[in-house]
């Protein structure tokens, strides 16, 4: 029996960078074509870019005014707290973030390049040598408590939530004051802190509503499933200015006379916790439908009743399934808080049109959104960052 010979396997040519470029960009003339005009445009842009922000921007907008893009018109001799606050989030992500990651790399190139960001940040930043160090010492405070996330148990690590829930009266304490502290009224709290203020307490009050509402237009009642839905279309049939004009202007008309006048960062949280609950229960509604019926009906069959079988088997499935989707609600919610500037709130595009409003700052519009931007993109990608974290290491689309 004649036998085929065998074959040296095909010579592969090392996959150097030209290898590469040769394949994907100039495989063909009009790929070749293509990429040069790419190429020739993107030089153009960024050399335009590079002089206007060297030669022509006027930088000093932003350093004359960066207290007042950070806290607002938080008073100054307070700013102690606020570095408190930064350091107790700091610790407490820096364990989360670490428990997370430890499954990786202890440096791997994400967190080498976000470490060496920051520092060199901290370091050429436009503050007062005080702000620099209390900025670095947070820095090393968040790089240690990642490192000492990595190391604690998994089990230790799941009370987490809880540590971050009672951590929230002391940032509220530390920000609001009273019980010691000088109290500061919410009228002089603004730019980032303010804005992350109302994103997260948000985010934190509008998922179990979202949640609530998911389950309440899959119940077997019809009340609860008639009321569930109204809710949701309702608001969802309603731009979001509209209820936040609502809660702003209009809420406290429905409140008894005697009843005491909302603070206005209550009602900026209510109006947007109450928009995102209605968007966040579709979602969620989208993961309860896409569990198996088989799991229901296995729980069924070993005794589960109905609240434990959505607590333990559905909820949990239907979660992990719509965690990108989640995610990018949450991003939203962050950047709607700025529709707040149109009613007098000083969050950061709020404080951005009353420093432009200044005479001596007039036209600096670029300048100024510019770095209200890149503040927004660096906490929107980092809650996309975590997002996908969270989708590897659960395993969504995968398994």
């Amino acid at each position: 029996m004649e036998t085929s010979p065998v074959l040296p396997p095909p010579a592969t040519e090392s996959p150097t960078p030209w290898n590469w470029a040769r394949q994907n960009l100039f495989s063909t003339w009009y790929n070749s074509i293509l990429t040069i005009v790419c190429l020739i445009v993107a030089f153009q842009t960024i050399k335009g870019i590079i002089v206007w922000a060297t030669t022509k921007a006027q930088w000093r907008v932003l350093e004359a005014n960066l207290p007042l893009f950070f806290a607002g018109r938080f008073p100054s001799e307070s700013y102690w707290r606020l570095w408190i606050v930064a350091g107790i989030i700091a610790l407490l992500g820096g364990l989360t973030w670490g428990n997370i990651q430890r499954e990786e790399r202890l440096w791997n190139p994400p967190t080498l390049i976000l470490l060496g960001t920051a520092v060199v940040g901290a370091v050429i930043s436009p503050i007062d040598l005080t702000s620099r160090f209390y900025l670095l010492g947070i820095i090393i405070a968040t790089a240690a408590s990642y490192v000492i996330g990595r190391q604690i148990n998994p089990k230790i690590m799941g009370w987490m939530p809880a540590v971050w829930v009672l951590s929230f009266p002391i940032v509220l304490w530390l920000i609001k004051g009273g019980l010691g502290l000088t109290e500061v009224s919410t009228n002089d709290w603004g730019g980032l802190v303010l804005t992350l203020f109302l994103a997260v307490i948000s985010i934190v009050l509008s998922f179990p509503l979202g949640v609530l509402l998911a389950l309440g237009r899959q119940s077997s009642l019809p009340v609860v499933r008639l009321l569930s839905t109204l809710y949701i279309e309702i608001i969802r049939g309603l731009p979001l200015i509209g209820i936040l004009f609502l809660g702003q202007v209009m809420l406290q008309l429905f409140l008894p006379p005697e009843y005491p006048k909302l603070d206005r960062v209550i009602r900026a949280i209510a109006g947007l916790t109450l928009f995102s609950a209605a968007y966040l229960a579709e979602n969620v509604r989208g993961g309860l439908q896409a569990v198996p019926r088989g799991q229901i009906e296995a729980a069924r069959s070993i005794g589960l009743n109905t609240p434990l079988l959505t607590i333990l088997i559905v909820l949990p499935q239907a979660l992990r399934i719509v965690i990108p989707a989640i995610g990018g609600q949450f991003i939203g919610l962050f950047m709607d808080t700025s529709l707040l500037s149109l009613f007098g709130m000083l969050e950061l595009i709020g404080i951005s049109r009353a420093v432009l409003a200044n005479p001596s700052y007039i036209g600096r519009y670029a300048e100024v959104y510019i770095f209200v931007g890149i503040i927004y993109w660096i906490f929107c990608y980092s809650m996309s960052l975590a997002s996908r974290k969270i989708e590897r290491s659960l395993g969504v689309g995968q398994r």
